[in-house]
């Protein structure tokens, strides 16, 4: 009789251990699974991103759009543009987000919370926050832009990084990097200002 209870007993006990083993997997698992999830969810809210409108200025007609993404600390720049002449342009950022005006004089100098002279991004004799460079139109007066720092954030209380309250300038000539205060890019063609 001692071996019939002993039996079932321990099939029981080595299913209960099976059982408990299976049990603590699903649950890591579910933990992983969760913890991937809320990860997600952090990037989604980490990651922000802008959009306006680029008007033609100067009588120009230069017109597009301009998108700003911020994630994990980067902001991404993407202007689409249309209706230039081909060849290089200037395009940077300037200090006040003010399209009223004709010329787009209205947006001030480039954007420089850092009193840095103007030069070349990255140039050890430095360079605006807002010297983004020059980007070539085709033959039917279309362009990208891209740019890319971790040295701009949008809407983030570091005034030296916020391009919140600045303004996008398109130029009708090319920034040369050394003429002082702001490369020698001629007229300002199409502008938008940067307002969250």
């Amino acid at each position: 009789m001692k071996i019939i209870f002993k039996l079932p007993l321990a099939a029981m006990s080595l299913l209960a251990v099976v059982s408990c083993k299976e049990v603590k997997k699903e649950a890591n698992d579910a933990a992983d699974e969760m913890e991937e999830a809320v990860e997600e969810v952090k990037q989604e809210v980490m990651a922000q991103s802008i959009k306006f409108m680029m008007e033609p200025k100067s009588d120009s007609d230069v017109k597009g759009e301009v998108t700003f993404t911020e994630e994990n600390g980067t902001v991404k720049m993407m202007a689409n543009l249309s209706g230039l002449t081909e060849g290089e342009h200037a395009i940077h950022i300037h200090q006040t987000a003010d399209c009223s005006s004709a010329d787009g004089k209205s947006t001030g100098g480039h954007w420089n919370p850092t009193n840095e002279p103007h030069g070349k991004w990255g140039a050890e004799e430095g360079y605006h926050k807002g010297d983004i460079g020059n980007f070539v139109a085709d033959a039917a007066g279309n362009a990208v832009k891209e740019f890319e720092t971790d040295q701009w954030c949008i809407g983030c209380e570091d005034e030296n990084k916020n391009i919140v309250g600045k303004a996008v300038i398109v130029h009708q000539g090319i920034d040369d990097f050394t003429s002082q205060p702001s490369g020698a890019a001629g007229a300002r063609v199409s502008c938008t200002g940067i307002i969250q």
